[in-house]
């Protein structure tokens, strides 16, 4: 019997949530190019392949969007996912207009803010002592910035996060987006085209203002665009970095030892940001549509068929990185593929490293030590996003 046929994947399962990482290295030894007929999916789990597969966007194309899900897969994929569902000459357009409002300058400008944020998160829930990390920060600060970043007012983040929650929330069973985070996404649109009107009419300091302004060679954006990348910004620039920061601080708890070197050496944050990227990344994996037939490892892939870039196993393939299932600081990183490649590089990596750069230094300036609640710890189910709901913690502040 051909043991690739014993291999059994799906981003939809709730044991793969739990822990896919098992799955991933038996893809990558036993098919590294596996084909789910079911779903209707092939999946590239090695690091070269994905690698690979990032830069030929010739071959791979985000015409049809890059999520697995039903109703996030097809021609309409821009409407919700902005550039992120283009491909040149039109991603080329978008991508450079939308990168005014997020030059280098722009980002390192939010420091001090993203700073007084993460304190007014941060210092409450250490004066508890014990708190949730999800609930109390990390599913705070991120939503915040971006809100901060585009201008809506405070009055009315509490209610733009519940909707953006929502809007990723997904129910065990269902492969696709549930009707209550149909509606929030409808909700959260109607609420950023009433904010694009009314910076038509009245420009502040904020992206959204940016975007409206952004011009090359008399080219500018439309409101639809705009509205498309500010939702996308909610998805994936909120939902990510709240995992990457939570993921953090499990994976330091589950060794202590690594822990240790920040909680001394608060120099050592980028250290602990970069190896929880590598190791358990927040976006586990990507699709792309093929549009041209491909052979890889020996197989036909055909023209139109989606295939999926599993990123998690990408980071932890042994070719790469020597003890690849450990969880080490002092390794290099250099070759984690958490923000894709080519193109299609993420647009946010630089602001995503600074709020999890911030955020965690401030943890651990504050914070002698600190355990985690294992038993209490809750997995987010997502096809996509690998992280938690609930991370209850315990700290010792200094």
């Amino acid at each position: 019997m051909d043991p690739a046929a014993q291999v059994s994947y799906s981003p939809f399962d709730y044991a793969v949530h739990e822990d896919p990482y098992p799955v991933y290295a038996r893809l990558r030894e036993e098919a590294p190019l596996y084909r789910n007929d079911e779903i209707g999916f092939w999946a590239l789990s090695r690091h070269a392949d994905v690698a690979a597969a990032f830069r030929d966007h010739g071959t791979f194309s985000n015409s049809h969007g890059v999520s697995v899900e039903p109703s996030a897969w097809g021609p309409h994929a821009p409407r919700t996912m902005s550039f992120l569902a283009l491909d040149p000459p039109r991603h080329t357009r978008m991508r450079a207009l939308v990168s005014k409002g997020f030059t280098p300058r722009r980002v390192k400008e939010m420091a001090d803010g993203i700073r007084e944020l993460t304190l007014r998160h941060l210092e409450p829930a250490l004066e508890k002592g014990e708190f949730d990390f999800v609930a109390d920060f990390a599913g705070l600060l991120p939503m915040d910035v971006i809100s901060e970043m585009m201008g809506v007012p405070e009055a009315d983040r509490v209610e733009v996060r519940r909707l953006a929650d929502t809007v990723v929330h997904r129910e065990e069973g269902l492969n696709d987006v549930p009707p209550a985070g149909m509606d929030a996404a409808l909700t959260l649109v109607g609420y950023y085209q009433d904010m694009v009107a009314e910076r038509r009419r009245k420009p502040t300091d904020d992206l959204t203002s940016a975007l409206l302004d952004a011009e090359i060679d008399g080219d500018r954006l439309d409101d639809t665009e705009i509205i498309a990348f500010l939702f996308l910004m909610v998805v994936a620039g909120n939902e990510t970095t709240t995992k990457l920061l939570a993921n953090a601080l499990y994976w330091g708890a589950r060794n202590p030892g690594q822990a240790a070197k920040p909680l001394r050496d608060p120099a050592r944050v980028d250290d602990w940001v970069e190896e929880t990227l590598r190791y358990d990344t927040s976006s586990q994996m990507l699709a792309r549509k093929v549009a041209q037939d491909v052979e890889l490892h020996g197989q036909r892939v055909p023209e139109g068929d989606r295939i999926l870039l599993l990123v998690g196993s990408a980071n932890r393939d042994p070719r790469v990185f020597d003890e690849a299932d450990t969880y080490d600081l002092d390794r290099d990183t250099s070759q984690l593929v958490s923000f894709g490649g080519g193109r299609h590089f993420c647009l946010g990596a630089n602001l995503a490293r600074l709020e999890a750069r911030i955020a965690l230094t401030e943890f651990v300036r504050h914070v002698a030590s600190y355990e985690v609640d294992f038993a209490k710890a809750e997995r987010v189910h997502s096809v996509n996003v690998r992280g938690f709901a609930a991370l209850p913690v315990r700290v010792e502040v200094r």
